[in-house]
C-alpha cells in the first residue's frame, strides 16, 4: 500500500468510540466516595473526639500536649489551662494544643 491509500484507508476508518458522560461521572463519583471515606470522615471524628475531650478537661487531670509536655492540670480557663509540669512550675497552654489526657492509675483502682 502507497502512503496515500494508507492516510485515505484510515480516514475513512470509523472513529473510535467516545466514553459517555455518564462513563465519567461514575468516575468522578467513586473518587468522591473514596476520599470521603478514607479521609475526610476520619478526621471529622477525630476532631469531634478532640472538641469532646477539650470539654471534659479537669483540675487534676493528666494530659500530654502536642509539643510532648507532660503534666497536671492545675486550672482551666475557657481559652487556656494552666498544666503543673514539675514541683512548682507551672505552664500556660491554648486549650487547643492539649493531645490527650492520660489514664492515671491511682492505689485504689489497682487493688
Amino acid at each position: 500500500m502507497t502512503p496515500d491509500v494508507l492516510a485515505h484507508a484510515v480516514a475513512q476508518a470509523a472513529p473510535a468510540a467516545q466514553p459517555s458522560i455518564f462513563d465519567s461521572l461514575w468516575l468522578l463519583i467513586a473518587i468522591v466516595a473514596i476520599f470521603y471515606f478514607l479521609l475526610i470522615r476520619p478526621q471529622s471524628k477525630a476532631r469531634k473526639e478532640h472538641e469532646s475531650m477539650l470539654g471534659t478537661l479537669r483540675k487534676g487531670d493528666d494530659v500530654v500536649t502536642e509539643g510532648g509536655i507532660m503534666g497536671t492540670i492545675h486550672e482551666v480557663a475557657e481559652d487556656y489551662v494552666v498544666v503543673e509540669v514539675a514541683q512548682r512550675v507551672k505552664m500556660r497552654f491554648k486549650k487547643e494544643s492539649v493531645q490527650t489526657k492520660v489514664a492515671t492509675e491511682t492505689a485504689e483502682e489497682s487493688s
